[in-house]
């Protein structure tokens, strides 16, 4: 089975993503790692999509989990006839592609996907779970040959001996970009906020970094413009949630902040990712806002007196003339002609 994940960090390998395997969905619970290496175990994919909810996987996990999270769906419904099968994974693709608003659209290509391969498997004759994973796997391979070559237009702009200021944990492409850098014995510095109140900067992207020999930095989120001028900030990049075609991005909550930051200070700000063709406009994307008792602790541990609230958007949006550019597996695009990107033939990934 071809494999694109070679020589990524422990937490980018397929199988400690999610993987199924057995009738269960194992997933990796980035909630706690690298404190602890702990996988949630799903049994059916209500509860995959329930984990998906829960932010046991975040960043580009949650499209892994949900392809085999499909795949546990179908081997739920083996012993069905093919009408009963196709409308029960019909219900089950509808589930997880929309445990997370913000990300249904790409989610649901996803399970579009595997409802593909699972009427071809059907068809012919053949098991339909095992359909479903081959497809993710296939899946999670042209995702990551695709982030390779935006990694490829991203480091082009790294400076040598560069120091990068990230947001949050943009998954693949924090990875191919890393071993780009190895290939090309690239040498660059991270800085990472940490991302609060889940800490991906700090747990995941900070994890992959230092587990692939970087140097690495963590900084709490109200440091960025000061350690933007006192470390001599190069570049600060982020990926994407939805980048839509009016060049407006939306991103885990903090980037608009850092990208406000980076404009003042003449830092270029390059976001990475392929556009969202279904979001012609910001108006169409829904903000995820999330339990708001989680800003009024850290990692379980209550910081503020009974009776103060909190607010928790997950995402926020930056607008396009704070973006220096778009950077996908087709070239470096501005947020102002992104559309020019489905000119030519685009290969769908998820």
């Amino acid at each position: 089975m071809e494999r694109k994940d070679e020589g990524l960090a422990f937490m980018l390998r397929y199988e400690n993503v999610a993987w199924y395997e057995d009738g269960r969905v194992r997933i990796l619970d980035r909630r706690v790692y690298p404190t602890k290496v702990e996988f949630v175990t799903c049994s059916s994919h209500e509860e995959v999509a329930q984990a998906i909810k829960d932010m046991v996987t975040q960043s580009a996990g949650p499209y892994t989990a949900a392809g085999m999270g499909m795949a546990l769906a179908a081997y739920e419904c083996r012993n069905m006839n093919k009408e009963d099968m196709w409308e029960y994974l019909k219900k089950a693709a509808h589930t997880l592609s929309n445990a997370r608003p913000t990300t249904a659209n790409r989610m649901k290509r996803v399970t579009d996907g595997c409802l593909k391969a699972a009427q071809q498997a059907m068809e012919e004759g053949r098991k339909v779970d095992e359909a479903i994973f081959k497809r993710t796997i296939d899946s999670l391979n042209r995702r990551y040959a695709t982030m390779e070559k935006v990694a490829e237009f991203l480091v082009d702009l790294f400076p040598d001996g560069a120091c990068i200021m990230t947001q949050c944990f943009g998954e693949t492409i924090v990875g191919m970009a890393l071993r780009v850098c190895q290939k090309r014995k690239k040498i660059i510095k991270l800085f990472v906020p940490e991302t609060r109140p889940y800490f991906q900067g700090a747990r995941l992207t900070a994890s992959v970094a230092q587990d692939m020999g970087f140097d690495t930095t963590v900084i709490t989120d109200n440091m960025a413009a000061y350690t933007m001028v006192t470390k001599k900030i190069d570049l600060f990049t982020s990926a994407a949630d939805a980048i839509c075609l009016d060049g407006h991005v939306v991103n885990k909550v903090g980037t608009y902040q850092i990208a406000i930051v980076a404009k003042y200070h003449g830092v270029p700000y390059f976001v990475t990712g392929i556009p969202d063709r279904e979001y012609e406009s910001i108006s169409q994307v829904t903000i995820e806002e999330r339990d708001p008792k989680l800003v009024l602790e850290a990692r379980g541990i209550k910081n503020t007196m009974e009776g103060v609230k909190g607010y928790y958007p997950s995402f926020d949006i930056t607008p396009p003339h704070l973006v220096s550019g778009v950077v996908t597996d087709k070239g470096i695009f501005t947020p102002y002609n992104i559309n020019k990107y489905f000119d030519t033939e685009v290969n769908e990934f998820y």
